[in-house]
């Protein structure tokens, strides 16, 4: 069973940072993508951040450039999501996500193309 758990959420003050982890299990073989995403009452599910097929290569929301950086360690199954500088507009239940889909970088960011997600983590951002 495809098991996606997230950790590292919490509060942190504007200007402070905070590191999410998400661990996958029970995934066939073969290559899988993920990425994170994020969501506020109300609105869309927003990508964040997603590792695109070829290795290392990364594609981030223009709202977190500069801010964000998604990291893997592929021997323990997950992925990280450094946040720095962070803002209250950074307030959001973030998710991490997987797909087998091949993600292309026009739709890479949009949720509708990942298929396991993990059950989110809240991250409060105060001013």
């Amino acid at each position: 069973q495809v098991q996606l758990v997230e950790s590292g959420g919490g509060s942190v003050q504007a200007g402070g940072s905070l590191r999410l982890a998400c661990t996958a299990s029970g995934f066939p073989a073969g290559a899988n993508y993920m990425g994170w995403f994020r969501q506020v009452p109300g609105k869309e599910r927003e990508g964040v951040a997603v590792y695109l097929p070829g290795g290392a290569s990364t594609m981030y929301a223009d709202s977190v450039k500069g801010r964000f950086t998604i990291s893997q360690d592929n021997s323990k199954k997950t992925i990280y999501l450094q946040m720095d500088q962070l803002t209250p507009e950074d307030t959001a239940t973030s998710s991490c996500a997987a797909t087998r889909k091949l993600l292309l970088r026009p739709t890479a960011l949009r949720a509708d193309q990942f298929a396991h997600w993990g059950q989110g983590v809240l991250v409060t951002v105060s001013s």
